[in-house]
């Protein structure tokens, strides 16, 4: 018992001299012999550093952790630059051609060389009134997959959804992650996906803007084409 009230004590006492120094932050300014006299455990390693030491590690450690920060946010800007150009360039060759068939073609062959997706589908919602019906894009689209295509309010991305992907990948693709991006004008008419045989590549999540860009372009270069 007399060793938890001599605890409290304790906690109690620093507490004091803590709002002391705060409320007289001049007091090392009168009393700075007892600076050079005073000595804490160091906190790399056995031994003691002065307080002014001790002050000093502290701040290059916030610094060299500033540093990280700002190499990380570098780090960041730069991919987001390199992203804005590749969906640019994804931009400029959904306008350069007006034909359905090469529209998708060129679509693939950005995503999958220049974003470097391994693997890259597109399922449009059928319609033999189409002229473009024949197209396997338009293949037969199940039910389920429509349903659960229009309840996406945003990009998915993570592991396979609960629904089947038919006829969307290569038949030899080992797709453990993906991004399901649903295609739309005033109603929604297809379904791009994206995948990757590596599982962390599209994750439960992780940033989705420009994803969702893309599903706009594809979207309205598409639009047009569809009855």
């Amino acid at each position: 018992m007399q060793e938890h009230n001599a605890t409290d004590s304790d906690i109690n006492a620093e507490a004091e001299v803590s709002a002391y120094l705060q409320q007289n932050p001049q007091f090392f300014e009168r009393h700075q012999a007892l600076l050079a006299d005073m000595y804490l455990p160091s906190q790399h390693g056995s031994g003691t550093v002065s307080l002014a030491e001790r002050q000093q590690l502290a701040q290059r450690d916030k610094i060299r952790v500033l540093e990280a920060r700002l190499a990380e946010l570098m780090r960041f800007g730069e991919e987001n630059d390199s992203i804005s150009d590749k969906v640019h360039r994804l931009s400029l060759g959904l306008l350069a051609s007006d034909n359905f068939a090469v529209l998708l073609q060129l679509m693939q062959v950005s995503l999958l060389e220049d974003f470097k997706i391994p693997y890259v589908g597109i399922q449009l919602w059928s319609d033999s009134t189409s002229v473009h019906s024949s197209h396997p894009a338009l293949r037969p689209c199940p039910a389920e997959l429509r349903e659960w295509t229009s309840s996406q309010k945003a990009p998915y991305c993570g592991p396979l959804p609960p629904v089947a992907l038919p006829g969307m990948f290569p038949a030899d693709a080992t797709p453990l992650s993906c991004a399901l991006i649903s295609l739309r004008g005033e109603r929604v008419f297809g379904l791009l996906a994206l995948a990757a045989p590596d599982a962390e590549r599209f994750y439960s999540g992780m940033g989705t803007l420009y994803l969702k860009r893309i599903g706009e372009l594809v979207s309205a270069a598409l639009i047009s084409h569809l009855p």
